[in-house]
């Protein structure tokens, strides 16, 4: 992704793909979600540009918006909420000749704008983000290109699993990532991390 911009489009995982994608190079990049709060956290975290959408705006209009805030399209867009809406919007979005991937996964089948893409040779591809990533994703953790931590909004002891399941499932307290921690707190971990 070196020299090329890219935006993320709503939810879940942007935080962590943005990190990725300024660990890896990109030049510019723009989270867009529906929450002022994920964009802040995105912003910390290295993403140059944030768009609040809201939920009333179509896929077409949400792509001016896009490319009037990063001045072009994006030679990226990452999908990562699933959420068909978001998806149109990577489409829309990119710039001809770009690649879209689909790391959300929402509903089995959705109405995409194939045309459009065939059209623009807007190349889509399919991600399941939790295969084979994890030896790259460690030695990112490692060199300390990406930051975690800060994603890691709320911390439970097992005890509170089912709570800490509820806290992730509807975002309760601004939840981004919830830890669950097996062993309960005391003298010798008294620490989050």
């Amino acid at each position: 992704m070196l020299g090329t911009n890219v935006q993320a489009t709503r939810f879940k995982n942007k935080q962590e793909v943005s990190q990725a994608a300024q660990a890896m190079g990109a030049s510019e990049i723009l989270i867009t979600d529906l929450l002022q709060q994920r964009l802040d956290v995105a912003k910390e975290l290295g993403a140059t540009h944030t768009l609040l959408l809201k939920r009333e705006q179509t896929a077409e209009e949400t792509a001016e918006l896009v490319q009037k805030t990063l001045g072009a399209q994006p030679d990226r867009a990452i999908d990562c909420c699933g959420a068909e809406s978001s998806a149109r919007l990577a489409i829309f979005a990119t710039r001809s000749g770009g690649i879209v991937v689909v790391v959300g996964m929402g509903a089995a089948e959705v109405k995409l704008p194939l045309i459009n893409a065939l059209a623009r040779e807007v190349d889509i591809r399919g991600v399941f983000r939790y295969c084979n990533d994890y030896a790259a994703a460690l030695a990112f953790v490692a060199s300390g290109r990406v930051n975690v931590k800060r994603l890691v909004t709320h911390h439970f002891d097992i005890k509170d699993t089912a709570k800490a399941f509820e806290t992730s499932r509807k975002g309760l307290g601004g939840a981004i990532k919830v830890m669950i921690h097996v062993q309960p707190r005391d003298a010798n971990n008294p620490r989050k991390f």
